[in-house]
């Protein structure tokens, strides 16, 4: 955590000082300061210093700012939920003091924020003149009652870098309606699909009514204004926008600003006016061709799946409603090639009726035959959709797909559940591990062949690739608590003998927490290059120091080397997904 005087600052000063990862230093008198430690518009304050706890500080702030009467009774209401009708202890995947600790544990927003690269180094190579920007969850407000990691608000962490300089670092708050309404609350009472309604039959009927009269008496619009997070994920529509995703809401646009700084520029609907939808996937898949982009939406009630395409000007095309899913599946991701949009249909399902149980409404279907589906990309309707069935097959990203043979094959790589019954639970729990699933289009049959036994997770290949056949995928190493080092895998080397296809890995150390890996190409216009002719860039957090860094790996090497490390201005907490954008489409959006 960190040392803050108490200021009219919004943000932390920069010269806060870090005193060790679980204590903040809170000012609360006047004494006298060392004037020469402060900036020249400063004045020397004078103060009494009080040790809290982060989370018993926030939580204290958030209980005395002035709210509205309504606010304060259905705080009230909500703090009696917690008390006394939700389970105790919680199981430590939904106990927001288990969940937000270490690795986890949110921070607040951070201005641009010079850094440099570590020992003297540099400078970067120029490929990487762009920003960096990963998404996660990382609350505003510490809930008081069930939390599961899905649920935090979105920040973004975004690196500028300029003429092969890292020029600043920022995090900010994705302004959602979720984040507006809160914040004029002061507390934290968007439902959650995934903790919300875990507390058993008299909890959840409790929330449920609560959120109906916050809905009756104005405070929330989550038909017409949504309820996502914008945690999940980063996406450049070139020309476009950059967007912050999540599958339960619309993207929110942001921008890069030339002071390095990202703001929110609103939910957006592709110009959708006459029959607006609310949400949709985290995972759009772009065609860097056409300019086009490809996305769907997963429904409570039929048609359970809409696919739809948005076209290179920004304008969303009609949906394609698919009705051979006869329920809802929590499609997290899916594929698409030149021809063909690829839809797994897995044992994760969302069934409303769940929650009068008081379960959660998101959940596994063990009886449930796993499927993956085929439609072509510019269908019109669901007509030449086709389904093969594939038992074991519990899909959660797809990294790549694409077609051999004239279209008469299709190649899926993409990470499995093996227990999926454990994914709520902790991605090592529930034994993520990369597959290459072969398609026989004719003989429609499936072919998998698992590509190494690591937990893997949060795969990426050089993006000239994407719908592509591609020979080397980049990927994450899941431990018990944390993302603990990354691997190269050669395609190539995948047959029936199951032989294990990391040529490459890079583990991180003790205490160490990665993030998802991007390919960045070093001439990302040679045609020519070599496919692996680049580099990997991530963040990293350690424990043992307290520092964050922004890697450069050498992607050709055999042990995956860190050529460069900027040093982050503070700690940059576990997340999702991340997206580098070029200084040229940083101009163009």
């Amino acid at each position: 955590m960190e040392a803050l005087i108490s200021s009219p600052f919004t943000h932390p000063p920069p010269w806060s000082i870090n005193v060790s990862s679980s204590i903040r230093i809170h000012v609360k008198k006047k004494i006298t300061a060392n004037i020469n430690s402060l900036p020249k518009h400063t004045t020397p304050l004078t103060c009494q210093v009080i040790i809290t706890t982060q989370h018993d500080q926030i939580k204290k702030n958030n209980y005395f700012k002035k709210k509205p009467v309504l606010a304060i009774i259905f705080n009230a209401f909500d703090r009696f939920i917690s008390t006394f009708l939700d389970p105790s202890p919680l199981r430590p995947s939904l106990d927001p003091e288990h969940v937000l600790s270490g690795h986890y544990a949110p921070v607040e927003e951070l201005p641009p924020t010079a850094c440099e690269v570590m020992g003297g180094g540099g400078p970067l190579p120029r490929c990487l003149d762009g920003a960096y920007i990963r998404n996660g969850p990382n609350p505003r407000l510490i809930p008081n009652g069930p939390y599961h990691l899905y649920d935090g608000d979105g920040m973004l962490h975004v690196l500028r870098i300029s003429h092969g300089k890292p020029t600043t670092f920022c995090s900010r708050h994705v302004y959602t309606h979720k984040h507006a309404v809160e914040g004029e609350a002061g507390y934290p009472f968007v439902p959650s699909p995934f903790a919300s309604c875990n507390g058993g039959v008299a909890a959840s009927m409790a929330r449920l009514m609560l959120i109906l009269a916050r809905i009756v008496a104005g405070k929330f619009d989550p038909l017409n204004q949504g309820f996502g997070t914008a945690n999940t994920s980063v996406a450049l529509f070139r020309g476009i926008g950059i967007f912050a995703l999540c599958e339960s809401d619309l993207p929110y646009r942001v921008k890069v600003t030339e002071e390095g700084d990202i703001a929110t520029l609103g939910r957006h609907y592709f110009h959708e006016s006459n029959k607006p939808f609310l949400n949709m996937t985290a995972h759009p898949k772009t065609d860097q061709e056409t300019g086009e982009a490809f996305a769907y939406r997963y429904n409570v009630s039929p048609p359970y799946l809409s696919f739809f395409r948005i076209g290179s000007d920004g304008r969303k095309q009609k949906d394609v409603h698919i009705y051979s899913i006869k329920k809802c599946t929590m499609i997290h991701d899916f594929g698409v090639t030149k021809n063909f949009a690829i839809f797994p249909d897995s044992q994760i399902v969302v069934n409303p009726l769940w929650v009068l149980g008081g379960r959660s409404p998101v959940g596994i279907d063990s009886s449930k035959i796993q499927r993956i589906g085929f439609i072509p990309r510019y269908a019109t309707d669901e007509s030449e959709m086709w389904w093969i069935e594939s038992p074991g097959l519990n899909v959660l990203h797809c990294v790549n797909a694409w077609e051999e043979d004239g279209g008469a094959t299709i190649v899926v790589v993409a990470t499995n559940a093996s227990k999926v019954e454990k994914i709520f639970e902790s991605f090592h729990s529930s034994e993520l591990r990369m597959e290459k699933i072969t398609i026989n289009v004719n003989a429609k049959t499936v072919e998998r062949n698992l590509l190494s036994t690591t937990f893997l997770e949060l795969g990426a290949v050089n993006p000239a690739y994407a719908a592509k056949k591609n020979r080397y995928v980049y990927a994450a190493i899941i431990g018990s608590k944390a993302l603990i080092g990354m691997v190269k895998i050669d395609l190539s080397l995948a047959n029936e003998d199951g032989r294990d296809c990391i040529v490459a890995s890079h583990l991180y150390g003790p205490g160490c927490c990665g993030s998802e890996p991007s390919f960045v190409p070093r001439e990302p216009d040679n045609p020519t290059a070599e496919e692996d002719d680049g580099y990997l860039i991530t963040y990293l957090h350690d424990e043992n120091n307290g520092e964050s860094k922004f890697l450069v790996m050498d992607a050709k090497s055999d042990a995956l080397d860190v050529i460069f490390a900027v040093k982050l201005p503070r700690r940059i907490p576990f997340g999702f997904h991340g997206l580098f954008v070029s200084e040229t489409d940083l101009e163009k959006v």
